[in-house]
């Protein structure tokens, strides 16, 4: 491991699927990392090596060449001031762009600190490296229940780092124990990026997928996604005056009931039209009123805090949130400014209590993303805890 450096100077490679899926909402939750990083005075540098044939939105979902998922990382990089510091590999033969293989294999290994995000690098036990690898997991639940069910190749790549991060600020919780020691972070944002003076259009918003993936078992217990969240809120609608909108993508392996959501008073769009790229995501939620969201069923049974990326840009721009309970109120303050509900009732007991002092619970909103998202705080707390954990 290095030892050399300060944590006041670092030199750090972040992961993650900005490439992969050319998404709006994918590029925030992963340029955030790199962009905090860069702006605390580290040298950083982003790589995205998953192995997996990249998304393409105008293909069926999966393109036949990986030009424009590059391009797309490529001009994000540029736009934000790290135009030389990226690279992707292409699955195809192991292509590779971006930086030059010497250097991109230089950074590598000089690097002080690794963070791979959502588990997304492919073989990370073979890094030839010497700082600290860092496994950070955005999907808390299925991660703890795929390592306890014995999965030994996911295992073996999770063991591979040296420390281990969680958004499940609350594990175990009622999540299988997986022999990791598991350090709590959240999200970090990018404060001044999603300062506006844009009004809101009344509607409570949020974007999302049907599915992600297919359920799953353990011990008897079922860890399932969204849709069966969303199911049991089928007739909030009816139940306030509140227009309530859905960016809705199908699900990877159920496809979204969309002419029963809008029969029971929801109104369903396509988040490829209205927010398909950084900007148009970011505007989306500064025009929306409030989120309102359920959480994976997983999450939400799992009781591990775990609390959305997405959720927390509607905070940093002044939005309230209301989204179903994962346990997350041990960690963050709710009650004003982001609020939960555990079923139909509370939904709409929480979407009148915004509704009844409104200008209250955005100035709370923006001062929770201050106290608690702000990315110099998040990562420098996980920074500083990464190298002690693996001295």
């Amino acid at each position: 491991m290095n030892r050399g450096r300060s944590s006041s100077s670092l030199r750090i490679v972040v992961t993650g699927l900005i490439a992969q899926y050319p998404l709006g909402g994918v590029a925030w939750d992963y340029l955030q990392y790199p962009l905090g990083f860069a702006r605390a005075g580290h040298d950083v540098y982003y790589l995205e090596d998953t192995g997996q044939w990249p998304y393409h939105p105008d293909a069926d979902g999966v393109g036949k060449t990986c030009d424009l998922n590059v391009r797309y990382l490529a001009d994000l990089m540029e736009r934000f001031g790290l135009g030389d510091r990226w690279a992707y590999c292409f699955p195809w033969q192991d292509q590779w762009f971006g930086m030059p293989e010497q250097r991109r294999r230089e950074v590598v290994a000089t690097a002080d600190l690794i963070l791979n995000i959502s588990g997304t690098l492919r073989r990370p036990e073979r890094l030839d490296r010497r700082g600290t690898l860092v496994y950070l997991d955005s999907d808390p639940v299925f991660t703890q229940v795929k390592l306890a069910r014995g999965q030994t190749d996911f295992r073996a790549a999770v063991d591979a780092h040296d420390c281990h991060f969680s958004f499940g600020e609350c594990l175990p919780g009622d999540a299988p124990d997986s022999g990791h020691a598991w350090l709590p972070t959240r999200q970090p944002v990018l404060l001044d990026e999603w300062v506006h003076d844009l009004d809101d259009d009344g509607r409570y918003t949020t974007v999302m997928n049907w599915t992600s993936y297919r359920e799953i078992e353990f011990e008897g217990r079922r860890y399932g996604q969204k849709d069966g969240e969303l199911r049991r809120h089928l007739d909030l609608p009816s139940r306030t005056s509140v227009p309530l909108e859905l960016a809705l993508a199908s699900g990877k392996t159920a496809r979204a009931p969309v002419d029963l959501l809008r029969h029971r008073g929801w109104s369903v769009v396509d988040p490829a039209v209205v927010c398909p790229d950084p900007d148009s995501y970011r505007t989306y939620i500064q025009r929306s009123r409030a989120e309102w969201s359920v959480a994976k069923h997983g999450y939400v049974i799992g009781r591990t805090g775990w609390f959305s990326c997405r959720s927390a840009c509607y905070l940093a721009a002044g939005r309230p949130v209301v989204v179903e309970d994962t346990g997350f109120g041990s960690v963050l303050p709710t009650g004003a400014g982001l609020l939960v509900f555990d079923d139909l009732d509370s939904a709409v007991a929480a979407i009148d209590a915004v509704e009844a002092d409104y200008p209250r619970h955005r100035r709370a909103a923006r001062e929770i993303a201050e106290e608690y998202f702000a990315a110099e705080a998040v990562l420098g707390s996980l920074v500083s805890r990464a190298l002690e954990g693996s001295a």
